[in-house]
């Protein structure tokens, strides 16, 4: 396990048909998009979360919760907190949920500068969200002793 500050981290945007994927690590706080897993109800085909994590080897997991603006949680953050934990418990890896409100709209925001024609179903936002909830997370966490 890398020391604090150090970590790499794989952070997932939680969906019940895609779930993004970002990776980064904490010394430099940028975040890399991946590409997006498919998921049947939200669960995804793990023999590919199990080859990311053989790729990857990371210290510590970040999932998105997918709060309402108030900050009340709605039946999506259950899975996501589900997801959290079977990730946790097949991988032994530290997980840490994160607050990510507004992660989807700013990701279409970057997506349309970046020339995405606005079919989000077909062309997703997934890899960007995962990486600016990883992003988010990396600025919330400067200084902060370790979650995990």
């Amino acid at each position: 396990m890398a020391e604090p500050g150090q970590r790499t981290v794989l952070a997932f945007d939680f969906g019940t048909r895609r779930i993004g994927v970002a990776v980064g690590n904490e010394l430099l706080g940028s975040a890399s998009r991946l590409d997006p897993l498919t998921a049947r109800d939200g669960i995804p085909d793990w023999q590919v979360v199990e080859q990311l994590v053989a790729t990857w080897q990371p210290d510590l997991f970040v999932v998105g919760l997918p709060l309402e603006l108030d900050g009340s949680e709605r039946e999506i953050c259950l899975r996501a907190r589900k997801f959290g934990k079977r990730l946790f418990g097949r991988f032994g890896v530290p997980c840490d949920m994160v607050d990510e409100r507004g992660s989807t709209r700013e990701a279409k925001a970057i997506a349309r500068e970046e020339g995405h024609q606005g079919n989000y179903r077909q062309e997703g936002v997934d890899g960007i969200a995962a990486a600016l909830i990883l992003e988010n997370w990396f600025i919330r966490h400067e200084g902060a002793p370790p979650s995990a």
